[in-house]
């Protein structure tokens, strides 16, 4: 067995490798250039900061690369091939980095990226997995998939709970829907990932972070935008806006050459992201927004054809615009979005096909499964009507809009959201009270409100009489009002 050590060449831009033997020992380079031999120091140039071809090694053979001043360390077996790569010991092809902490699902990307992180910064990896509602099957033995891909430990966190209270009710409370429809499942979800990922990192010691989100989509800037503002200081990895790795063909033939076991779970037609708050896919025939989405797709909720026959009435108890109940029954966040889905889910409540403005330019297309949180908006939005007025609904719903934008944005963190959720949380402060709903065949109407801060008054509303309003007042008001219209008709007539 021969070791490979590790030393700089001078030049930072050199690419080429220095061969250091001792007196007695030889070698045999294939497919590279020899420039010079039998001596104690050989330079063969390169083009890349990897060993071209086969080199045979007698008696113990010393090699050192450097590429951009960047140290690699491997081992070769007595028949010329590397058997071990021993990045951990120094710094990668790519520099040096000591711990980096890598959102991890167990899948094929994110279980590549584990000897990728190694092998081209020098690290330790230690693996983070977020619940956050995507259901226990996902969870099932991530442990030994990370270990087995070389991660150090992996650190699981159960965040449903701070998921549905600090992230989805606050959207919920300001009625943030992103262009029309969707309500932002990925997008809250990314945030309080990517939190939990700082604290571990600062818990473990780590200098850097690692995400497997691809150079296309908006996931990577949620989650660096949530990196960047919570510690600065922490380095931020991103492999597939580095790496060579083109597709799942290319990824398992890494994990193969790495020793990484290949998940064996049937690959599925369509990229999904699943939380407690819903169900996305994208992909296969999604990519052409002529084409209906397929029955078997679903997975969170019904056919509504095929929904119950009879409709269900629901009553949502909300308190300063957070549900808190269902049916008077007093549950938890997480607890509650549970029932709900099961409950809408079985009355194929919340399905949206959606065209959307990805962040990063381009247009895609995305079917939403949402049917809780479909009930929980349709509910606060009927208790609003209640008790705000024209001019607080307006001003609110404005808002709402930029809400959205900032979270589908990734700017969770940013000043101007929180500032904004500051407004939300004050004029929403009497928005307490029941909402009924009938759900039927995909479909939540609102059949009775009520609140004890209600500006409604029935006998002011009522067409029969009343001391507070006046009917006669309103000739006045009406001349008053219609003022600006009437004298520009006057104008026109030449009154």
């Amino acid at each position: 067995m021969a070791e490979i050590t590790a030393t700089s060449l001078p030049s930072p831009s050199s690419s080429a490798f220095a061969f250091l033997s001792p007196q007695n020992g030889s070698f045999r380079c294939q497919n590279v250039a020899c420039p010079r031999t039998n001596l104690h120091s050989l330079e063969i140039s390169s083009r890349r900061s990897q060993l071209s071809g086969n080199a045979v090694v007698s008696n113990k053979v010393y090699v050192s690369c450097s590429y951009k001043r960047q140290v690699v360390r491997a081992v070769l077996s007595n028949d010329g091939h590397a058997v071990k790569n021993a990045y951990s010991e120094g710094a990668g092809l790519r520099g040096k980095l000591k711990k980096v902490v890598l959102a991890y699902s167990g899948g094929l990307d994110t279980s590549v990226i584990v000897p990728w992180l190694k092998e081209n910064y020098g690290c330790e990896v230690v693996c983070f997995t977020a619940d956050v509602g995507q259901g226990s099957l996902e969870l099932e033995g991530l442990e030994q998939k990370a270990k087995a891909s070389g991660a150090s430990q992996l650190v699981v966190r159960d965040l449903k709970e701070e998921f549905v209270k600090d992230y989805i009710y606050p959207c919920l409370r300001a009625g943030a829907i992103y262009e029309r429809k969707y309500l932002l499942g990925t997008s809250m979800a990314r945030p309080v990932i990517a939190k939990a990922m700082v604290d571990v990192a600062e818990e473990v010691g780590a200098d850097a972070v690692a995400h497997g989100c691809t150079g296309k989509g908006n996931d990577q800037v949620r989650f660096e935008l949530t990196f960047f503002s919570l510690n600065p200081e922490l380095k931020v990895v991103a492999p597939w806006r580095e790496w060579e790795i083109k597709g799942r063909e290319d990824a398992i033939e890494y994990a193969k050459k790495h020793n990484v076991p290949v998940p064996v779970t049937k690959k599925s037609i369509y990229s999904r992201d699943r939380n407690l708050w819903h169900l996305s896919h994208e992909g296969d025939i999604l990519e052409d927004p002529a084409n209906e989405p397929k029955k078997d797709m679903y997975m969170m909720s019904v056919d509504p054809e095929d929904a119950p026959d009879q409709p269900e009435y629901i009553e949502i108890g909300i308190e300063s615009g957070i549900p808190v109940s269902i049916d008077g029954k007093t549950l938890s966040p997480a607890t509650l979005l549970s029932e709900l889905n099961k409950i809408g889910g079985k009355h194929g409540i919340g399905r949206i096909d959606l065209v959307e403005n990805r962040l990063v330019g381009m247009k895609s297309r995305g079917v939403y499964e949402t049917p809780g949180g479909t009930i929980l908006f349709s509910g606060v939005r009927e208790l609003e009507s209640l008790l705000l007025d024209r001019e607080t609904i307006q001003l609110k719903d404005t808002l709402a809009l930029k809400y959205a934008e900032l979270v589908y944005a990734g700017r969770w963190f940013d000043p101007l959201r929180e500032s904004m959720d500051a407004f939300m949380e004050k004029v929403t402060e009497k928005t307490t009270g029941s909402v009924t709903l009938k759900l039927y065949k995909g479909s939540v109407s609102v059949t009775g409100r009520r609140s004890p801060y209600s500006l409604y008054r029935q006998d002011i509303s009522s067409f029969e009489g009343s001391e507070i309003y006046n009917q006669a007042d309103a000739a006045g008001f009406i001349r008053l009002y219609g003022l600006p219209m009437r004298v520009r008709a006057m104008l026109e007539k030449g009154i």
